[in-house]
């Protein structure tokens, strides 16, 4: 009989992005971190990029699990916000392992060559740690694209479209909760720059509701504010986000990226990260229409 299974999450905080100059350009929405635990080991789902907010996440890992062992971390995507902040981690639990499926593999291979980690890096100067070879990153899942905690099953689903392509969600049966990466965001803007046609919003709807034909009762939100709830509201939320995106550009309510990011912000002002909707709306509109 399996033992009883927890899940806490940890909020890494918004980091400023900056030009080579140090002034603020924008800045990057929090990330949650994911720790599912039974009574001797845990697995951790994503973790932050920076140096300074992967201590921070693993001096909470700590904290949160006592003499458990932290055996292992999964990583929902290949972009460098999942990705560059491992290496700090490992300084701390040496004995952990990294794992995905085939499709954030192949992800981190292009995010780990040498000018595209370069330019997000400089973003971010004196921040990011010393990152391995691409060999060296991350292992594959087996091929049923589980883990296990303590007798419990975590799968890993390739969901599809979120913030960016194939992106992917844990699936934890036994506490019915699905850790949802870019699938899902809490209250903040979500990040659209590779998502600004009608077909790309439709397959990330579609994804959404992948996740929500699992019956699932809890959801954890990639990016959401600190104190949020992990509830299931979240599915429909971005969902209806993303149709109103849309409808904004496809009915010609707007008409030029200016006007919808102002639309978006007095229908969702409560919401972070105002950034990440403008690039979000410069995406959605040719060069001519930005302003």
């Amino acid at each position: 009989m399996a033992s009883e299974l927890l899940a806490d999450v940890y909020i890494s905080p918004a980091v400023s992005m900056r030009r080579p100059d140090g002034q603020v350009v924008g800045t990057w929405s929090p990330i949650a971190c994911t720790l599912i635990h039974g009574p001797k080991s845990a697995v951790l789902v994503n973790a932050p990029f920076t140096k300074a907010e992967t201590e921070g996440l693993a001096d909470w890992i700590s904290s949160t699990l006592g003499k458990k062992k932290l055996k292992a971390v999964y990583v929902s995507h290949g972009v460098h916000d999942f990705l560059l902040g491992l290496p700090t981690l490992r300084k701390r639990f040496p004995d952990i392992k990294t794992f995905c499926t085939q499709e954030t593999l192949d992800a981190i291979k292009q995010s780990l060559q040498p000018k595209v980690l370069a330019a997000f890096a400089a973003q971010f100067l004196g921040q990011i740690d010393e990152q391995p070879s691409i060999e060296q990153a991350a292992e594959l899942l087996p091929p049923s694209n589980q883990l296990e905690v303590d007798g419990h099953i975590l799968q890993a689903i390739v969901a599809g479209q979120g913030a960016v392509p194939n992106s992917t969600i844990v699936w934890v049966p036994s506490l019915r909760l699905a850790v949802c990466g870019t699938i899902v965001y809490g209250s903040v803007h979500l990040m659209q720059a590779g998502t600004a046609t009608k077909e790309r919003r439709d397959a990330w709807i579609a994804a959404i509701e992948k996740v929500e034909q699992l019956g699932p009762t809890s959801v954890v939100a990639a990016h959401q504010k600190p104190g949020e709830i992990q509830g299931v509201w979240h599915l429909h939320r971005t969902k209806e986000y993303l149709k109103r995106f849309g409808e904004l550009v496809e009915l010609g309510e707007v008409k030029n990226a200016k006007e919808l990011s102002a639309a978006m912000m007095k229908e969702y002002p409560d919401r972070l990260n105002s950034g990440a909707l403008i690039v979000s709306s410069r995406a959605a509109f040719p060069k001519p229409n930005r302003l």
